[in-house]
């Protein structure tokens, strides 16, 4: 492999939208297997490139996989001594710098392909998320998908609630009232998600939590819904205003959640402004 093969795994990783750590030699003294500036990249599955192999390159390893598991977003910095405790000959020291790339830092499950979804999701997939847009219908769909978003089509749209990881966000904006109820029914069911957004006004949101509340689910649980979604100060009514206005509800809702702990991927959703604003707009 050349010592540029590190330059292609990350974009392709990064295309992918596929988590890694980018390993970097920023200090050497003595004798060391490779250069300072030398650069590896670890993902879940493979190592692309080498900083010189041996025990380093494998602690290094063990270090950049515990950092994927943890989804780390933090660099690192270690220092090694390359004496026998590595089992290294060479007695040098390399210090090496641990970059995560491509975490995202929201799993996104748009869930619908009409107008304010085809302005929604290429705003998504600007932003450090995981796009998964989903509909039934093929022809809904523009001919050009944003890099880095996953198109889903299926009949059984609902199933697709159950396919999401833990801490997910969901957006509801199907052609179809009922529709956007079974798939409420199924996200608050889980209830494990960072954040659910359903397209509707206030009368909708109303006549929702009737329905649900006839089936069962609590008021505190239905209380997450955010429906109307989006930032109550954007009043515009165009595709694009609409868009924006959800995009910045999730941006501020991952910013709110950034570098927390979690607790089986769940989160709470935070609150975006002040609760006497909220009621107001609520």
């Amino acid at each position: 492999m050349s010592n540029t093969a590190w330059i292609e795994a990350l974009a392709d990783l990064q295309q992918k939208g596929e988590p890694c750590v980018l390993v970097t030699i920023i200090e050497e003294r003595g004798s060391t297997p490779r250069n300072a500036g030398s650069k590896m990249v670890v993902s879940r599955e493979r190592l692309y490139d080498t900083i010189g192999g041996g025990h380093l390159e494998y602690k290094a390893q063990q270090i950049a996989r515990e950092m994927l598991e943890n989804r780390s977003r933090d660099t690192r910095l270690e220092r090694f001594s390359l004496g026998a405790s590595l089992g290294q000959c060479c007695g040098g020291a390399t210090v090496l710098l641990f970059e995560p790339m491509g975490q995202p830092q929201a799993h996104i499950a748009v869930f619908g392909a009409g107008h304010v979804g085809r302005a929604l999701v290429p705003l998504l997939a600007s932003l450090p998320c995981k796009v998964r847009w989903i509909d039934s219908r093929e022809s809904e769909f523009p001919a050009h998908i944003p890099a880095g978003v996953e198109k889903v089509v299926n009949d059984e749209v609902v199933d697709e609630v159950a396919e999401m990881p833990a801490g997910s966000y969901f957006i509801v904006m199907t052609h179809n009232h009922q529709l956007d109820l079974e798939l409420t029914a199924a996200i608050l069911k889980r209830n494990n998600f960072t954040y659910y957004g359903l397209i509707g006004s206030k009368s909708k949101r109303a006549k929702f939590e009737h329905r649900l509340r006839d089936r069962g689910f609590q008021p505190e649980i239905v209380q997450r819904m955010r429906c109307p979604m989006g930032i109550a100060e954007v009043k515009g009514k165009l595709p694009i205003e609409i868009a924006v206005s959800i995009a910045g509800e999730v941006i501020a809702t991952y910013n709110a959640n950034f570098g927390e702990n979690t607790v089986d991927g769940e989160k709470p959703l935070p609150m975006l402004v002040p609760a006497s604003r909220r009621s107001q707009a609520g």
